[in-house]
C-alpha cells in the first residue's frame, strides 16, 4: 500500500491488556501478564531511546487464547511475547533492525 503521507511514529505498538472475569472460557491477556510486559517495552524503549516508537495500551485485540497479543504498526505484524526475554528481541529485531521474530509471531487473520 502507497501511502503520501509521513508516519507520526516509524512504529506503534499496541498491547493488549483486556481484563475478562476469573475463569472466562476465553481467558484474557491481563491474566498473563500483558501489563507488566508493556510496562517493561515502554521503559526499555524509553532506555533505548526510541523516540520514534510508541508503546500503547490496547482494548480487546480478540486474540485472547493466544496472548498476551502485542501487534505493531504499520506493518501490522502480531506477536505473543511471554516474558521479558520476548519483548527484548521483539525490540532489538522488530523496532530496531526492522526485521520479524518468526518464533513469536501470532498470523495476521484469524483461520
Amino acid at each position: 500500500m502507497k501511502s503520501d503521507i509521513e508516519l507520526y511514529y516509524r512504529a506503534h505498538v499496541f498491547c493488549c491488556t483486556n481484563q475478562r472475569p476469573p475463569g472466562h472460557k476465553r481467558g484474557c491477556c491481563a491474566e498473563k501478564g500483558a501489563e507488566r510486559l508493556r510496562d517493561y517495552m515502554k521503559s526499555r524503549c524509553k532506555e533505548l531511546g526510541l523516540p520514534d516508537v510508541r508503546i500503547n495500551n490496547a482494548g480487546c485485540l480478540d486474540r485472547c487464547e493466544l496472548g498476551p497479543c502485542f501487534v505493531v504498526y504499520p506493518e501490522g505484524v502480531w506477536y505473543a511475547p511471554k516474558n521479558e526475554s520476548d519483548v527484548d528481541e521483539i525490540i532489538a529485531t522488530h523496532l530496531v533492525k526492522g526485521d520479524r521474530v518468526e518464533r513469536l509471531r501470532l498470523p495476521s487473520r484469524k483461520a
